[in-house]
Order: C-alpha cells, then structure tokens, then sequence
C-alpha cells in the first residue's frame, strides 16, 4: 500500500505518468498499475483517464491528503526505529529562499558537527515553492519568512531579522551618505529577484508605500546574476543587510541603510507540523532553538 501511495504522491509532483515512474525508479507500465490497483481497493477512481494525465478526481485529490500523512508518518517511523540502532543517519532536504543562503551555515554547521552522518540536500526556492515542496513531502524543511505571508500549518522558529540596503556607485548622488530614504530610489536604475520571489514583493511594497515606481531594468531569480550585475556599478540593488558579510563590493560600490519606512521581517525554519515530528526533522528544530536568539 505504501510504495502505492508513493506512487501517487509522485504523479501529484510530476504530472505526468513517465516522469512520475522515473522519480520512482520504476516503469511506467508498473506506476500504472499500481495506481490502478490501489483504485479497485479503494473501491474509487482517483485519476483522471486519457491519453496522457489529465488531473485527479475529487476522490483523488482526497486520497492525496491522506497519502502525505501516512507516507510522511511511514518515513518519520523509519528514521526514528533506525536511529535508536545507531547515530542519526539519512538525508535531510532543506528548500532555502534565495536570499538566506550567506546566512544558511549558521544553522547548517552545528547541525552537521552535531550529526555527522546526515546528508544535507540543499534546494534553492521561492517561498511558494518552498512550502508546496514541505507539503508535498519533497522537502523535509524550510527556510523561508515567517510574519509577512501565510505559510501555513507548520512548526516555525525564528532565526533572525532581515533589513536592507542600498547597494549603489560611490559616485552616486547619495555620496557621503550613510542612508538613504526609500522614496529617493525614484528614479534610480535597479536590478531586483523576480517577482515571484517574496523579497521582491517585500521591496515593492516598501516602495509603494514610499510612493515610487522603481525603475528595475535587471530581474533575475538568481542571486549571483544580481550580484554580478552590481559588480558592474551600473545598476543599484536594495539586499538584506546579511549579505553585506558576504557580499565583497567591488572597489567604488557602497551599502547605504534604508530608512523611513523601517523594513524588517522574520526569517525562520520551518517543518511541516507533525506530531511527532520526524526524527532529522526534530533535530534540525532543536539547534534552529538554540540560534533563536538571533532572532532579535
């Protein structure tokens, strides 16, 4: 039943029957079946038939919902009997929005000194996706805000306070600053994340509520094309404060602090809300507890 129930959590993932089969390792004439099986006992059909996958029927989508709490309770089984026999082993996948990542060693390093022989996964996300990957069972935790936008029935622990700044030429009009209010970014040419990611969504408000319509002429969902954009003194960017300790400006680019109005959101890890909760995944909380006070 379970390896069935597998199968159909990968269907929901993929879409698709011969993607769905690979993710299991398996054939699709085998994945077929299976759900084909897992319908005459159920008594129900759960899949829309086609020539190619059409989507779920309301059985289905149902059905689904409970797959994920007994596949996810299946596997936190597994790892908690195989960890009584020995240290805590396995792999662990964390989605991590974009901008978390200079800060992500913070929570990594301790938990790998503390474990070992635990393998980090480490998947770069959108806030959405993180949470569809959580939910989904893709994913065993994320990282992501926690106070800006719903995310949902999880476990959250804060671990710090993002704020931003201006990244800019030290040439600019802004020379001999130390910060900047976010209505003088009028005009201004910037490259920002994409809008489907949540930091952008956080500095577009900021801008509307300063009433500016940026001037972005560079988007991108990847970090390291923004930052070598910046590199260039072209562009202007607005980055959380925490990238400062990574980021290395080149010669001529200043960070200015932004201000009026004040930015800051929670930046916190999250798992799905579990009782109790997988073993690696409880083990991740337990040293993302013990960080918290960063979260100031």
């Amino acid at each position: 039943m379970i390896e069935k129930l597998e199968y159909l959590l990968a269907l929901a993932e993929a879409r698709h029957f011969g993607r769905a089969a690979a993710a299991c390792g398996t054939t699709q004439p085998t994945l077929s079946a299976g759900i084909k099986q897992l319908e005459e006992s159920l008594g129900v059909l759960l899949v829309e038939r086609g020539s190619r996958f059409r989507g779920f029927t309301a059985a289905g989508e149902r059905t689904l919902e409970w797959a994920r709490r007994i596949v996810g309770d299946t596997r936190a089984m597994r790892q908690e009997i195989a960890a009584l026999r020995s240290a805590l082993s396995g792999q662990l996948r964390l989605a991590v929005i974009p901008t978390v990542m200079p800060m992500l060693t913070r929570l990594t390093l301790p938990f790998a000194i503390q474990h070992p022989q635990v393998t980090l996964t480490i998947l770069s996300r959108t806030s959405d996706e993180v949470l569809s990957l959580l939910e989904n069972l893709e994913a065993d935790a994320g990282i992501t805000y926690i106070d800006n936008e719903p995310v949902g029935r999880v476990v959250a622990v804060p671990l710090y306070r993002e704020r931003f700044r201006l990244i800019c030429r030290s040439g600019s009009v802004f020379a001999g600053r130390r910060s900047v209010r976010w209505a003088e970014l009028a005009g201004v040419k910037l490259a920002l994340l994409t809008p489907d990611m949540q930091n952008r969504r956080i500095i577009d408000r900021a801008l509307h509520q300063a009433g500016v319509a940026p001037d972005v002429t560079v988007e991108s969902d990847s970090m390291v094309a923004l930052l070598s954009h910046l590199r260039t003194g072209a562009w202007a960017s607005v980055l959380p404060v925490q990238w400062m300790e990574t980021l290395a400006l080149a010669p001529g680019v200043e960070a200015l602090a932004l201000e009026e109005p004040e930015v800051a959101n929670t930046v916190g890890l999250v798992v799905p809300h579990r009782e109790p909760l997988p073993v690696l995944s409880a083990a991740l909380v337990a040293v993302a507890r013990s960080l918290a006070p960063e979260a100031a």
